[in-house]
């Protein structure tokens, strides 16, 4: 089965097409992330006024390195939420229109769901059940994955998303948007011992999260430093704050037991939360997946291999911002 996926969520344009919700045979991303370093985020009007931009080029581009023809395709899969609603309607109005000139099935694709898929294409032996840490700028969760379409929520964040506190700190230490990835290369030259930043446990449940205390602290440490005219290491800093985060992250998708653990999500590329996962998985005999580096991060691939498992077509959907899983 060949399915061509579209994603628009956010500032990358992409078009993918895979073949038995396994193989890529092509996987194209054109991102807007270099306009919005000097905005210090995605700005909504500019992302949507992007993807109408690249969405055709990008889709035809994406069906001539498959090395097919649209007459090939067999499905189309589409990104509907959660994301940018100007950024996801303009990639759901091209996947009605394709699927309809083509008369193929249109599936809808949860972004989230299509995260957790992105591991499938990495490990072509992977299938559930396992535990899932999803993990991204706008989503902190750990899921009960018993099957492919069946997914239950153990627990969130109940404040700011791990990805988002990465770049708001990094946004305060001066760096270039997205924070996440300067942050962790500058953690590799700092003491993660040198500061002592908060960590928050829940008792009513074990696997919420929270870094709500943990961003403050970080801010409020720079915004001392800064007003008394004293100098930090920023490599401190960075090294400190990544500490905090991967301790909590590791510390509650472990309270689940589970011998198979995958995380997806922008997060997922993180080096130092790698490290500190393989550690602990070494010292209780647990399997952890990671996704291939390029499709941590927003891509079509991931979305057409949700579909492959999903494939339930629905012609009537359209782009919500924040549906449930």
């Amino acid at each position: 089965m060949i399915i061509l996926g579209i994603e628009t969520s956010c500032d990358e344009t992409a078009a993918s097409v895979v073949k038995d919700g396994r193989i890529i045979l092509s996987n194209i991303i054109s991102s807007s992330a270099k306009i919005f370093e000097e905005y210090g985020g995605v700005v909504p009007e500019i992302a949507s006024r992007k993807h109408v931009e690249y969405i055709l080029p990008v889709i035809d581009r994406a069906i001539k390195e498959a090395g097919i023809k649209r007459e090939d395709i067999d499905a189309i899969a589409v990104t509907y939420g959660p994301g940018l609603i100007g950024a996801l309607l303009v990639g759901v109005t091209a996947a009605k229109a394709l699927a309809a000139s083509l008369n193929i099935p249109l599936i809808p694709v949860n972004h989230l769901k299509g995260h957790i898929a992105a591991n499938y294409l990495t490990h072509k032996e992977l299938k559930p059940p396992f535990v899932c840490l999803l993990i991204s700028g706008g989503h902190t969760n750990i899921l009960d994955i018993q099957g492919y379409d069946d997914i239950k929520i153990l627990g969130g964040t109940r404040d700011d998303a791990v990805g988002e506190v990465y770049d708001k700190v990094g946004r305060v230490m001066g760096l270039v948007y997205p924070g996440g990835p300067k942050i962790d290369k500058l953690a590799k030259e700092g003491n993660p011992e040198a500061i002592s930043f908060p960590r928050t446990k829940f008792r009513d449940n074990v696997f919420d999260f929270s870094f709500s205390g943990l961003k403050t602290a970080v801010i409020n440490y720079i915004h001392s430093k800064e007003q008394k005219n004293e100098d930090y290491s920023k490599e401190d800093v960075a090294a400190s704050f990544q500490k905090a985060v991967t301790d909590v992250l590791v510390d509650n998708v472990f309270e689940t037991k589970s011998k198979k653990i995958v995380v997806a999500g922008g997060v997922a590329a993180n080096k130092g939360l790698r490290e500190a996962l393989n550690k602990r998985a070494a010292k209780e005999n647990t399997e952890v997946f990671y996704p291939d580096i390029h499709l941590c991060t927003d891509n079509a691939a991931m979305i057409a291999s949700a579909a492959y498992y999903i494939n339930k077509e629905d012609f009537d959907i359209n782009a919500d911002a924040s549906p449930d899983m």
